[in-house]
């Protein structure tokens, strides 16, 4: 985990991490893409001018357009060190805009990467089976699906996809990418009118979450089988059956990382298993 305490000067370590919150709404995803609005864009810019030097930030998951975070995390290198981290939190919250946060800002090892460190990432995705639709004020993060729903039959549906699979059927293509991915986690929650998935991974490729969402709906209006979803495991491409649940429903909430003692270790095997990713931009789930 990260190393010091929140409230003492950086002076052992030029890499510091962030924690980040952000609305995802008015963002074009998070990668930097030239002449749009990115949620690492504006954070790159935010620090860059604030510490004087040329920041560029690495990330443990890069959301897609629209989608949400309250538990996203990112690491920057920068020389000379910074002093009073709670200061600068404060600083970034009057300097950035107001649909992103930075919650924390921590000194950490020369081993801790946001994205190789990372043992598995939490994802959220909400909606309402209201038929008057969504609440107005929870509207930017609640998709509206007004109807009938068989709970019962997604958590089936869902119980049969996990453990280490290749989620090819569930995945937009990039090209070198890997689709084998381990689905830790997928439930689900009902309170009332809003239904809550529950999913966790140690990575996501494009658009897995929102896809796995959409065939479980698919299931829960009776329009699918549990088997249904369970074969499309076998698949070696991208299903067209599947449907891409939209953006604003899901939310990056958690990601979890080993002890200090075990972050190099963890970088090692991530880098043996991921290689193959690209780092460039492009949206994730």
């Amino acid at each position: 985990m990260p190393t010091g305490d929140g409230g003492s000067a950086f002076s052992v370590s030029n890499r510091i991490r962030l924690d980040i919150s952000y609305d995802g709404t008015d963002f074009s995803g998070w990668a930097r893409q030239p002449g749009l609005r990115t949620v690492c864009g504006v954070l790159e810019e935010a620090f860059s001018t604030v510490l004087r030097q040329q920041i560029e930030l690495t990330v443990a998951g890069r959301t897609d357009a629209g989608v949400h975070a309250t538990g996203q995390v990112a690491h920057f290198d920068v020389h000379g060190g910074i002093d009073e981290p709670d200061r600068l939190v404060r600083r970034m919250a009057r300097f950035l805009p107001t649909d992103v946060r930075v919650t924390a800002v921590t000194a950490v090892s020369s081993d801790f990467d946001a994205r190789f460190s990372a043992l598995r990432r939490h994802y959220e995705y909400r909606f309402s089976t209201a038929r008057y639709g969504v609440d107005p004020l929870d509207v930017r993060g609640v998709v509206s699906w007004p109807r009938v729903i068989d709970l019962d039959a997604m958590r089936d549906a869902s119980s049969r996809l996990l453990g280490l699979h290749d989620f090819a059927a569930f995945c937009k293509r990039r090209d070198g990418a890997t689709t084998v991915r381990e689905l830790q986690r997928f439930d689900w929650e009902r309170v009332r009118d809003r239904v809550t998935a529950y999913v966790s991974a140690d990575a996501f490729c494009w658009s897995m979450v929102r896809s796995l969402v959409g065939a479980m709906q698919a299931v829960g209006e009776g329009r699918r089988s549990p088997e249904w979803t369970a074969a499309l495991l076998d698949a070696r491409a991208r299903s067209s059956s599947v449907t891409v649940a939209p953006a604003h429903g899901l939310a990056l909430v958690a990601v979890d990382y080993p002890g200090q003692d075990e972050l190099a270790a963890r970088n090692q095997a991530t880098r043996e298993v991921r290689g193959d990713i690209p780092s460039a931009s492009g949206g994730c789930c």
